[in-house]
């Protein structure tokens, strides 16, 4: 294609691309190398070992177990290190960052590319902030949702461009069990105790799969408002990837996700909806924008709604959750808009459906 673009995707250092089990910034890397190439772009992508084809791989495998330890700082360095010497002498039309504040900075200075895109992944602090104002007028910055650009007004974005997930290939199916998941990492700030409550209360079975977060507060949270509740209503599962997560998610009733904070974006949220699996969640964050209330979920303000969601379930049409979920949050859909943010530098927000969302 004539007006193909040269394009160095970077992702972070921590997981494969794409990701075995965890790794929501590493699937989303994945999927649009994929559409990218699809639609005729020459595309590189960067990655840690265990990758799959058309990756560099240039962090080792065991650096995952240093995220979120001391060694983090190091290992973040020394993969950027090899990522822009690898770099070293060649040209790209856009260099489009995954990695956060170092991977950016190297980015702008190394001269690679005349253009400099970069996702924030992530809840923007006040520091975070202060630094992407710093850059935003020499790169191209995007925000994952609605929400996340409204906590960050003073950032000049060049897009809104929501993730996506990976597309179920069978159809819907109107067929599943009474019990409700959350796929999660275990931690306070997923609120797997309010889901516990939640699913006692409207009588329903509970699968819980996620890795517990390992830090204090995490391993304190698991030890005391889950772990002694475990029992044959209420499963855990550390890890599920592939076709049993898929399985999981597909035969439940609902997905449930009764958080505790404003997060940016949900992606086992919008794995559940496009499987045609309905999600109860709390109005906070993200969830407005992501979720349509009624077709592919059910909002709620507090505890008692979670409950009246659990008992209202059949009202969503199944099918109809999928075909939504699939057309908003397509692979297809969010390498378009990237290519957009890549060609003429800014994007638009899209206008959701519904009257939920977070103005900017």
């Amino acid at each position: 294609m004539d007006d193909a673009l040269k394009i160095a995707l970077v992702a972070p250092a921590w997981y494969p691309v794409p990701p075995k089990g965890y790794g929501g910034t590493e699937l989303v890397v994945y999927l649009l190398h994929t559409e990218l190439r699809r639609m005729g772009h020459d595309v590189t992508v960067f990655g840690a070992e265990g990758s799959g084809p058309g990756v560099t791989m240039l962090a080792d495998t065991a650096w995952s177990h240093d995220l979120g330890g001391q060694a983090e700082a190091a290992r973040q360095a020394t993969y950027l290190a090899r990522v822009y010497a690898t770099m070293a002498g060649r040209r790209f039309d856009v260099i489009h960052d995954h990695t956060g504040f170092e991977g950016l900075l190297l980015a702008l200075h190394s001269g690679v590319a005349p253009v400099v895109v970069h996702t924030m992944h992530g809840e923007l602090s006040e520091p975070m902030c202060t630094f992407y104002e710093e850059v935003a007028e020499r790169a191209r910055l995007c925000a994952i949702s609605l929400s996340q650009a409204a906590s960050a007004p003073a950032i000049t974005l060049a897009g809104i461009v929501h993730n996506a997930v990976e597309l179920p290939t069978a159809p819907p199916s109107v067929a599943h069990e009474r019990y409700l998941i959350e796929v999660a990492r275990i931690t306070p700030d997923k609120g797997q105790d309010l889901a516990v409550k939640v699913a006692r209360r409207a009588g329903r079975k509970l699968i819980l799969a996620g890795k517990v977060e390992r830090s204090g507060e995490g391993l304190r949270y698991f030890e005391e408002q889950v772990e002694p509740f475990l029992s044959p209503t209420v499963e855990y599962y550390p890890n599920v990837a592939g076709a049993q997560k898929a399985r999981l998610i597909s035969r439940a009733a609902a997905g449930i996700f009764p958080l505790q904070w404003a997060e940016p974006f949900g992606l086992a949220m919008v794995e559940c909806m496009v499987a045609g699996t309905p999600v109860l969640a709390l109005r906070t964050g993200s969830t407005p924008e992501l979720i349509e209330d009624g077709v592919t979920g059910f909002l709620a303000e507090d505890f008692d709604d979670l409950v009246e969601g659990a008992n209202r379930l059949d009202e969503i049409d199944r099918v109809r959750c999928a075909t939504v979920a699939r057309e908003r949050f397509s692979p297809l859909h969010m390498a378009q808009r990237y290519v957009a943010v890549y060609r003429r530098g800014s994007v638009e927000a899209e206008a959701f459906t519904s009257h939920n969302v977070p103005q900017t």
